[in-house]
């Protein structure tokens, strides 16, 4: 079966749209190791984040079990020192429907840490 794509008003077919593929990790570890420095940076920063954007902005892949290696990484973060919990927002992953995520903002260790 075949996708069929609905013309334009004006008859022309719009372009296929282009959806962004995300990369899998097979191995947690090797998951960890390349998205642990990009969150250490952030959270450096001092800026308030959720777990998305830092993922977004930087193309980071998906790890083994999404849904529960992503909490699974904050809780390491926060009890490494790096972050802590500040506050509830609206979701900018385009999947959640604008659910309730956690925001995480560096501490101060953080921020010393990368001076």
């Amino acid at each position: 079966m075949t996708a069929t794509v609905q013309p334009a008003l004006d008859g022309s077919v719009p372009e296929p749209r282009q959806t962004k593929t995300q990369r899998q990790a097979e191995d947690y570890e090797a998951w960890l190791a390349e998205v642990w420095p990009r969150f250490i940076a952030a959270a450096a920063t001092g800026r308030t984040f959720t777990c998305y954007e830092i993922a977004d902005a930087h193309d980071l892949p998906q790890p083994p079990n999404p849904q529960a290696h992503w909490g699974r990484l904050m809780t390491l973060l926060q009890d490494e020192g790096y972050v802590r919990k500040v506050s509830w927002a609206c979701s900018s992953r385009p999947t959640t429907h604008h659910s309730g995520v956690r925001t995480w903002r560096g501490t101060a260790a953080a921020r010393k840490a990368a001076a």
